[in-house]
């Protein structure tokens, strides 16, 4: 047990033999540091750039502070120095569980090993922290099959399958192009993965052209996951290898931000209406839900945050009562020192016709929200 909450239930039984001794009786007073008042839970998010960030911080406060813990919610403004100091001052100022979006998932060894030396509970959120033996627990969605599904919707848009998994009517050949994540961001491999894998076999027969050549993660991938970065990518592929007539039938992207970035890029190539390329992405985020309703966009991965944030704040209280988080999977997640036990979500596709029933139906937006393109 976290030895803060140990120390906090020793002075609790103490004073509580004190009381008994002295003939005080009880709910006469005595030490509640045990409370869930007395308690803090740092939550250290990368950005507040994106909102899906925005949406994880604040559905993780909500739901720690509706439990009477006092929440420390910094951002990082997806600068890796200041993340890291500001995880310094949650383990300074005494936080009793760390709960960790890392920016880079390489860089808070350090900060891991105080938190460790600390005896504070580490629980990466969503994105698996690397080379650190102090990663107690993950909480996020099966990455791969987000991939997976990506890939799908691609082909689904394309006309190759249905939306049931059956074959469709489009032959080919189709171009396309592939983009990636961030490389320091540990789930961009599981996304690419799950989607080269699944696209692989259509590439194999000529069904997909990837006009470019550029197949590798290290060739595709973004930054950071910066959205100017993906339209100057897009624009580059558009003057390279789509300059003699060829045009872009579909575009895997694996992130709203990146897909709003590449569809500028398309746009302002004249690309429209029935001719526009099929575009994936992922999280759900209003603008590109607007667009996918427009018929721009042609689908988003759903991860619905509130039940990561329910996840996190469940796996936070069994650590602070001495308890074991209940994982899901204990074997995927191997952050190169071990396999972190790890709890994982379902994800759902998205496309025009299920933006009522997934996200309108179950208040994650109203239909005003994705009417106007911005959440109020």
């Amino acid at each position: 047990m976290n030895r803060r909450v140990l120390a906090a239930l020793g002075s609790a039984v103490l004073a509580l033999s004190m009381a008994a001794c002295s003939g005080d009786g009880a709910g006469s007073g005595g030490n509640d540091s045990d409370q869930p008042g007395d308690l803090t839970i740092g939550v250290s998010m990368p950005t507040q750039t994106s909102e899906r960030w925005i949406a994880d911080g604040n559905s993780v406060k909500e739901k720690l502070e509706a439990k009477g813990y006092q929440v420390d919610l910094q951002y990082a403004g997806d600068d890796i120095p200041t993340q890291s100091q500001q995880v310094d001052q949650m383990i300074t100022r005494g936080a009793d569980v760390l709960i960790i979006a890392a920016i880079d998932g390489t860089a808070l060894s350090g900060q891991l090993q105080a938190a460790a030396d600390a005896d504070i509970p580490v629980i990466a959120y969503d994105r698996l922290i690397r080379d650190s033996p102090n990663v107690d627990f993950y909480v996020s969605f099966d990455n791969y099959k987000v991939g997976v599904a990506q890939a799908t919707a691609l082909l689904v848009g394309l006309g190759v399958q249905t939306k049931d998994g059956a074959k469709g009517e489009a032959k080919g050949p189709f171009n396309i192009e592939l983009f990636a994540g961030s490389l320091d961001d540990n789930n961009a491999h599981f996304f690419f993965d799950g989607a080269m894998d699944t696209l692989k076999p259509f590439i194999d027969d000529g069904t997909l052209k990837v006009t470019s050549g550029q197949t590798s993660i290290e060739q595709v991938a973004i930054l950071r996951w910066q959205q100017e970065a993906a339209q100057k990518r897009m624009e580059d592929l558009l003057t390279s290898s789509y300059n003699s007539g060829t045009k872009v039938d579909g575009v895997l992207s694996p992130y709203d931000g990146l897909s709003r970035g590449i569809i500028t890029a398309l746009q302002n190539a004249g690309y429209k209406g029935a001719d526009f390329p099929v575009v994936t992405g992922q999280d759900a985020e209003i603008a590109s839900v607007k667009l996918i309703d427009d018929g721009v966009q042609s689908s988003t991965i759903f991860k619905d945050t509130r039940l990561l944030a329910e996840q996190a704040v469940i796996a936070a209280e069994a650590f602070l009562t001495d308890k074991t988080p209940e994982a899901n999977d204990t074997e995927t997640y191997n952050n190169g020192v071990k396999v972190v036990p790890s709890y994982l979500l379902p994800v759902q596709t998205v496309y025009k016709d299920d933006i009522k029933p997934v996200l309108i139906d179950s208040g994650y937006f109203t239909a005003e929200e994705v009417a106007a393109g911005q959440a109020g």
